[in-house]
């Protein structure tokens, strides 16, 4: 689920972000086609249309055909060495970003663009939360609730603190082998892979060096340091199978990694191309490969020379 969300509001929240950032607004034109009232009331209602209507596509593609229950809680916070969990966050920071910069667009103030729309993610992730409570074969989990927050209140926080995100969260993926073996957990192709296995989904905390050198005026402002947390060697969510399908499964040994690495933050790079600017802003939220630095409990310390 937190998978599927991500994909489809990576892309929305990145490319009104980025149309919005390069458009400037004389509030003292009156040739506007829109004023801030007309732009804030079709935000309201187109808003409100596609809140409703992704919730009953929602319900009708994901619990329409699975048994119900009375709302209960699940705990999934051991799963996945938590990769859920950071994937929630991702989803709510992005969806904080788009928050926020449709509610300036519309002329909203500063600090209420910031916090109701800075927790836009926290507030539609928790109504899913609801959703997952009344399904059998779910339930409404702590762990999710805490992450979604944890996402939004991060993008908010930097936004009032600083007007800049100088930490921002972002994904890379690389297919997996270990898909194979579960197919219909893990997915049956590249493309479901990348909303179902963890085992090549890396989620990053990538970090701007640039308020380090806030005295040197030449530094780039692009540069990046990032902490990134993956899985290896889980087919199952919180154990092994030894058997699936009657068929014997190998013995994967299931482990944590932690990678540092460098970064670049395309939303700063400096181009004068309004296309580029867009593109390069539209794709932010992927770790650029680079060199990394990998720690496990396997190998303990391991070099990749381009990890993606």
């Amino acid at each position: 689920m937190s998978r599927f969300l991500f994909i489809v509001f990576i892309f929305a929240s990145r490319l009104v972000a980025s149309q919005t950032a390069d458009t400037t607004i004389n509030q003292k034109d009156t040739t506007h086609f829109f004023s801030e009232k007309q732009k804030l009331n079709t935000l309201l209602i187109t808003g409100s249309t596609l809140y409703t209507g992704s919730l009953i596509g929602l319900y009708h593609l994901w619990y329409k055909d699975y048994p119900q229950s009375k709302f209960h809680w699940f705990n999934d916070n051991d799963e996945w060495f938590q990769m859920d969990k950071t994937s929630h966050a991702t989803n709510a920071y992005y969806m904080g970003f788009l928050g926020y910069n449709t509610l300036t667009w519309a002329g909203l103030d500063k600090n209420k663009s910031i916090w109701y729309g800075g927790f836009l993610g926290s507030f539609y992730l928790t109504v899913i939360e609801i959703l997952d409570g009344f399904s059998a074969g779910w339930g409404a989990s702590w762990g999710d609730i805490i992450a979604n927050t944890s996402g939004s209140l991060l993008f908010s926080a930097q936004q009032s603190l600083w007007n800049n995100q100088y930490i921002s969260l972002k994904h890379s993926f690389m297919p997996s082998p270990y898909a194979t073996y579960r197919p219909n957990l893990l997915g049956s192709n590249h493309i479901q892979s990348i909303l179902k296995d963890y085992n090549g989904i890396t989620n990053w905390a990538s970090f701007n060096i640039k308020p380090l050198f806030k005295n040197n005026d030449k530094f780039p402002d692009w540069i990046c340091i990032s902490i990134g947390q993956s899985g290896d060697g889980m087919i199952g969510a919180k154990n092994n199978p030894v058997n699936y399908q009657g068929q014997l499964m190998p013995e994967f040994v299931r482990q944590r990694q932690v990678f540092l690495s460098g970064d670049i933050d395309l939303s700063k790079l400096p181009v004068s191309s309004k296309t580029l600017r867009t593109i390069f802003k539209a794709a932010s939220f992927i770790k650029i490969p680079f060199p990394a630095i990998e720690f496990n409990k396997t190998n303990g310390i391991k070099f990749h020379a381009l990890y993606f």
